[in-house]
C-alpha cells in the first residue's frame, strides 16, 4: 500500500518521502489512516479513507462516488477536506486521499469537555448554514445519484422494512415504529441532495469553530427533512440527553437559520416523522454491524458492542410515540 501511495503523492506533491502511515480507530465500515507527506521543506497532512469489510446501509455509496460529491461539495463551499486522489484499487479496496484537517470529530468529547464550550454555542448555527450549503447544490450536478421513483419517505421505509426482515428475528418495538411511520406519512417536500449521515460525530470542529462536514457515505437524492431530524436521534446526544440538537442545544436555533437561509419554512413539528424513522435505522443499523462479528465477517470489539446500542433505540422509539400521543 505504501508503495501505491507513494507514486500517487509523488504525481500530486512531486518527489518526497512517507514520514508516517497509520491507521486510525474508530470507522464502523470504513477504513481511516492518517499518513504525512515530506515534500522539500513541508510536511502535508494526509488522510486516507479506505473501504471496509462491510457495509452498513444498502444504498451506501461506492469510494468514487463519495469522492465525486466531495469534489462537487468543495467547489459549492461546503466546508469539507480537500479531495485529492481516488484509487480504483488500493491493496483489493477502493480509496481516496484528501487532506486532513485539525480538530475533533468524536462525539462525547464535543459534547461535555469543556474547551469545546464556546463551539457549542455556535454550532446549531453553522450546521445550520452547511446544511443549507448542501442542500442547495444542484441537483442536475449529481446525476449519478438515483432519484427516487417513489416520495422519499416511502423509499426509506421500505428499505428500514427490508432490513427489519433481513435480521430473521422479533423486534418488537423496532416493528411498532415502522407501523407508526407507515400509518402517519410526512407531507411531501421537493427532494434535494441529503448528506444521509449529517450529526455531531460526523462534525469536526475545534473550540473555535466547525472545520468539516465529514463522512458522505449515505448522501442520496431525498427529503431534506431527513437531513435536519437526523442529529436529533437520541444516539447522537452521546449522554447530554436533556439538548435535543446532538447534546448540544435546542432545535430552535438551528431550524430558524436554516430556514432563513432557504426559505423553506419548515416547522419544527414536520421533523417528528423523521426522527422516529432515524431512530429505528439506527436501531437496525447498530444490530446489523454487530451480526458482522457475531457471523465472523469482521471481527471487531467495536462492532459487537453496537448490539447494545438497540435497546436504547427502542426505548426511545416507544417514548417518543407515548409522549406524541
Amino acid at each position: 500500500m505504501r508503495e501505491i501511495l507513494q507514486a500517487a503523492l509523488e504525481e500530486l506533491f512531486g518527489p518526497g518521502e512517507i514520514l508516517a502511515l497509520r491507521r486510525l480507530p474508530g470507522g464502523a465500515s470504513k477504513e481511516a489512516w492518517a499518513l504525512d507527506y515530506q515534500t522539500g521543506k513541508e510536511a502535508l497532512p494526509l488522510f486516507l479513507r479506505r473501504a471496509g469489510g462491510g457495509v452498513i446501509y444498502a444504498g451506501t455509496l461506492l469510494l468514487a462516488q463519495e469522492f465525486r460529491l466531495l469534489q462537487i461539495a468543495h467547489a459549492h463551499g461546503v466546508r469539507v477536506p480537500r479531495p485529492l486522489h481516488y484509487f480504483p484499487d488500493l491493496e483489493g479496496r477502493e480509496a481516496f486521499l484528501m487532506e486532513r484537517l485539525e480538530g475533533e470529530s468524536i462525539g462525547a468529547r464535543i459534547v461535555r469537555r469543556p474547551e469545546y464550550a464556546r463551539v457549542r454555542e455556535r454550532l446549531p448555527e453553522a450546521m445550520a448554514q452547511e446544511l443549507a450549503a448542501i442542500h442547495a447544490i444542484p441537483l442536475s450536478e449529481v446525476g449519478f445519484l438515483p432519484f427516487p421513483s417513489r416520495p422519499p419517505w416511502q423509499e426509506a421505509l421500505d428499505l428500514a422494512y427490508r432490513d427489519l426482515d433481513a435480521l430473521d428475528e422479533p423486534h418488537p418495538a423496532l416493528e411498532w415504529g415502522l407501523r407508526w411511520l407507515s400509518q402517519n406519512s410526512p407531507p411531501p417536500r421537493p427532494p434535494v441532495l441529503v448528506h444521509g449521515d449529517f450529526r455531531i460525530g460526523n462534525l469536526l470542529v475545534t473550540p473555535e469553530e466547525l472545520v468539516a462536514v465529514l463522512d458522505w457515505e449515505f448522501a442520496h437524492i431525498g427529503d431534506p427533512r431527513e437531513d435536519l431530524a437526523w442529529p436529533l436521534v437520541r444516539a447522537w446526544r452521546f449522554g447530554e440527553d436533556g439538548k435535543r440538537l446532538g447534546g448540544i442545544g435546542e432545535v430552535g436555533p438551528f431550524l430558524e437559520r436554516y430556514n432563513a437561509l432557504t426559505g423553506r419554512g419548515i416547522a419544527e413539528g414536520e421533523l417528528f416523522w423523521w426522527e422516529v424513522l432515524g431512530n429505528v435505522r439506527w436501531g437496525l443499523g447498530a444490530l446489523k454491524q454487530a451480526r458482522r462479528h457475531l457471523k465472523g465477517e469482521e471481527r471487531s470489539v467495536e462492532l459487537a458492542v453496537l448490539g447494545r446500542l438497540a435497546a436504547e433505540m427502542e426505548y426511545e422509539i416507544l417514548d417518543l410515540l407515548e409522549r406524541h400521543g
